[in-house]
């Protein structure tokens, strides 16, 4: 199947710059994985080009095959212990005040990687003194103890995405549910974090289905919502349906305001961490 011709409000700025090349290199020399590369993500240019940058962890294979995502899936390889203070240590030499962290899933250990995960945080902490720090996680299959140790934490702001709405769960995502997800939002508002979520459009969903999706979030305690076109990563992924023009987006953005999100991020070319270092109280 071809792949269906983007509009010129796609059309995305090539990496350059100092801070761009700064960022690759210390990406580079200290063995991390980004999500920035890995999922293809369109804002690259721009975020590493301002000296920021979304980190994974729990290595960069994933035991899911979502058909949205371009991470790679498969069997991963053991965990890095050294991991969290590399990464710690990477934030320091970027002089980062604010860190964006994800992860693949790792369905193949037993805790699903949340102890990594909670390691992760406080190193980063430790090492760069007032720092602020936003997880994207997984749903650890909805297991309260897990997401309470990525808690316990503290990091400012715990984001775990629905990804589309719910007629359109089974199709997109490989094992998650949608109301797992809902639950993992719940959660993670009850533990007193911030929580945070979000969608892609252009997957056949429908308005109707967007506005229920906001307000299943907004009574599961969701602060922070993202919008954003999604975008083929190859012929083996979904396709796309259609491309939303840039005024539904601020549509949507007026009814997620009124639905009662304290924030609203939603253009086409928005992804999870787009602007996060704005989320932050």
């Amino acid at each position: 199947m071809e792949l269906k011709r983007k509009p010129h409000w796609l059309k995305i700025k090539l990496p350059l710059g100092a801070n761009y090349r700064n960022v690759k290199q210390i990406v580079a020399e200290h063995g991390l994985h980004t999500i920035c590369s890995s999922g293809q993500c369109p804002n690259m240019g721009e975020c590493w080009g301002a000296g920021t940058a979304t980190f994974m962890i729990l290595g960069e294979i994933c035991t899911r095959s979502c058909k949205f995502c371009a991470t790679r899936t498969g069997k991963p390889l053991p965990l890095d212990p050294e991991e969290p203070f590399k990464l710690a240590e990477s934030v320091k030499l970027m002089g980062l005040k604010h860190a964006v962290i994800t992860s693949v899933d790792r369905d193949d250990l037993k805790d699903g990687g949340a102890n990594h995960w909670a390691l992760t945080i406080r190193e980063v902490k430790k090492v760069n003194p007032g720092i602020t720090i936003e997880v994207l996680i997984p749903d650890f299959d909805n297991r309260p103890e897990l997401i309470e140790l990525v808690a316990n934490a503290k990091p400012e702001i715990i984001s775990h995405n629905l990804e589309t709405v719910e007629r359109l769960t089974p199709l997109v995502r490989s094992r998650a549910s949608y109301q797992a997800s809902i639950d993992v939002i719940r959660k993670i508002s009850a533990s007193g974090s911030v929580s945070k979520s979000g969608i892609m459009l252009g997957l056949g969903e429908t308005h109707d289905e967007i506005l229920k999706t906001m307000d299943n979030l907004v009574e599961a305690g969701c602060e922070i919502f993202t919008m954003g076109q999604y975008l083929q990563p190859s012929k083996a992924h979904l396709p796309v349906v259609e491309y939303i023009h840039p005024d539904e987006f601020a549509l949507l953005k007026t009814e997620g305001l009124l639905r009662g999100f304290r924030i609203v991020e939603s253009a086409p070319l928005v992804r999870s961490s787009y602007h996060a270092e704005k989320h932050i109280c």
